[in-house]
């Protein structure tokens, strides 16, 4: 019997994942254990193993698209098995989507044409602009991915409409010709307005297309009727050309013709390379003027030129405005969606700290000249963080509605920047572990996050997070908090700098440390007492040792 496979969920916080690529076909042979795509979620890409044996059957969501968790995924029964139930059955929510749609569609198109609606040719559906986001009043037509005349199946992407959130694939739910676009590229149209028309090949839809667009998307039409009454005038001051002394006629691109006007180059003294000797812009930029030219200008203004310095050249700006536009990665929208959520739920406060690093300077060089010992200044805070939560638990909460969650367990998040953006590897119960150990651990878990390798469960279950730029040279800055943690330490760079000992001015080394607080949990003065003890910590390294 055929088995559905459904969008896992592979994190705790996964909602949606996309499918980076497939490692079988259909009609593959799927063993137990086989994997069977690579899934890209809110944390990492990971491996998607199947748990089932037989041929596959169906692939319900293709390389590259995303999908909620749940969606059907895929279908793996025995080779030649009759899966249209299950198809009808997977699609069914999706299906009854268009179908709710076109009443709406109907009625808007009755109430444009009353006479026309009851006309509507048999096989015909009349698609409008949609509402993708709970805000969305109207939208504009990035691209078209079809033109009129192509054959259109259920599920192909029509155009991408550009949303007042973001740019997305338009999916149609029909299957037919597309006999017509009600909205061209680049226009935008009220949420409802006629976008296209599909139905039989050879259909007459003229009169339905007039009476929709008539009364339903009139705005949708301004923009095209706007756009066809300057385009007479663009093309009129494109054709427009200076003339010569004798009448004669002198063609150049309106590019050229600024440069040359914002350079008071006259068209009549340069010559034209492009066809038909058209001048061009590398034809003014190269320009020389002549030294004919040159001589015109008066004795008297020749003698002040002379005696009078050289004015500076005036900078005329030209190049070509060049933008790359990079599509979000899963990855991306996760960390937008849940930074945006900490910022604006939680009330961030922050609270700086200045560490003196001398003898955690000499503490480090002595642990690391033991054999196969390395320790960084990270893997002290890291250390220092975890027994001083033990002393302030309540450092170590969460905010829930009706409760502060108190963690008697410490699991401290690092922060790790990887291609796509940023991951949180979690070190479990980091108290319990020694220097050395927390060291190798988080080398081991950076790596494999660089890597994409992590699992989620490494990634979950964190009560407190440390941030570190110190490494790129940032002395001080503020994080935002990593919910559900109440707090998020942020590590600067060691600084060499003169400080005051014993009421001498000597030199020392510092690091600031700044602690993210959400006021929720933490007060103020609980937060100041834990960055005391921090400080004790890594001002004298041996005391982590008591």
């Amino acid at each position: 019997m055929a088995i559905k496979v459904t969008m896992p969920r592979l994190s705790d916080t996964m909602t949606e994942g996309t499918v980076a690529t497939w490692l079988k076909k259909v009609g593959d042979k799927v063993s137990e254990g086989d994997i069977l795509a690579e899934i890209e979620t809110d944390k990492a890409t990971m491996e998607f193993e199947s748990f089932n044996e037989g041929t596959l059957l169906h692939i319900g969501i293709q390389a590259g698209e995303t999908a909620p968790v749940d969606s059907l995924l895929a279908i793996i029964g025995k080779e030649g098995e009759d899966i249209s139930a299950l198809l009808a059955g997977g699609d069914a929510p999706a299906a009854e989507a268009p179908k709710a749609d076109a009443p709406a569609a109907e009625a808007k198109t009755e109430t444009a044409a009353p006479a026309k609606a009851a006309e509507l040719p048999k096989g015909v559906v009349v698609v409008t602009m949609p509402r993708l986001s709970d805000t969305m009043t109207e939208g504009t037509v990035a691209s078209w991915l079809k033109k009129v005349g192509d054959a259109v199946a259920e599920g192909d992407i029509l155009a991408e409409i550009e949303t007042d959130k973001a740019t997305m694939e338009f999916e149609s739910f029909n299957a037919g010709t597309l006999l017509y676009i009600g909205i061209q590229e680049g226009n935008t149209a009220p949420v409802d307005s006629l976008l296209a028309i599909i139905g039989p090949a050879g259909t007459d839809i003229s009169g339905i297309a007039d009476n929709f667009t008539a009364g339903g998307a009139a705005t949708a039409s301004a923009p095209a009727a706007e756009e066809t009454k300057t385009a007479p005038a663009a093309a009129q001051a494109t054709e427009a050309v200076a003339e010569t002394s004798n009448g004669g006629r002198i063609l150049a691109s309106p590019l050229a013709k600024k440069i040359a006007s914002d350079k008071g180059i006259s068209l009549n003294q340069v010559k034209g390379s492009g066809e038909n000797g058209r001048i061009v812009k590398s034809d003014i930029e190269n320009f020389t003027p002549s030294a004919q030219a040159q001589t015109t200008s008066s004795a008297p203004a020749a003698k002040q030129e002379a005696s009078a310095p050289a004015a500076p050249k005036v900078f005329v700006p030209a190049g070509e405005v060049y933008t790359e536009e990079i599509k979000n990665s899963q990855m991306r929208k996760i960390i937008a969606k849940r930074l945006s959520e900490s910022l604006f739920t939680a009330p961030h406060y922050n609270l700086v700290i200045e560490v003196s690093m001398d003898e955690a300077m000499q503490a480090r060089a002595a642990i690391n000249s033991v054999p196969d010992t390395k320790v960084s200044f990270n893997d002290m805070v890291i250390k220092a963080c975890a027994l001083a939560l033990k002393k302030h638990p309540k450092i170590n909460s969460q905010w829930k509605e009706d409760a502060i969650i108190i963690n008697h367990h410490v699991n401290i998040g690092v922060a790790v920047a990887v291609e796509d953006g940023l991951v949180v590897p979690v070190l479990k119960f980091t108290d319990a572990m020694s220097l050395s150990q927390i060291g190798g651990s988080v080398r081991d878990l950076a790596g494999r996050a660089k890597n994409k390798k992590l699992g989620p469960q490494e990634m979950e279950g964190s009560t407190f997070t440390v941030s570190n730029l110190g490494m790129f040279g940032i002395t001080e800055f503020n994080s935002i908090i990593n919910q559900p943690n109440s707090a998020i330490l942020s590590v600067g760079a060691i600084v060499e700098k003169p400080v005051v000992k014993n009421g001498q001015i000597v030199v020392g080394n510092t690091m600031m440390l700044s602690l993210a607080c959400d006021h929720r949990t933490i007060d103020g003065a609980t937060g100041a007492q834990f960055l005391q003890t921090l400080k004790q910590y890594i001002e004298s390294p041996v005391t982590m040792l008591a």
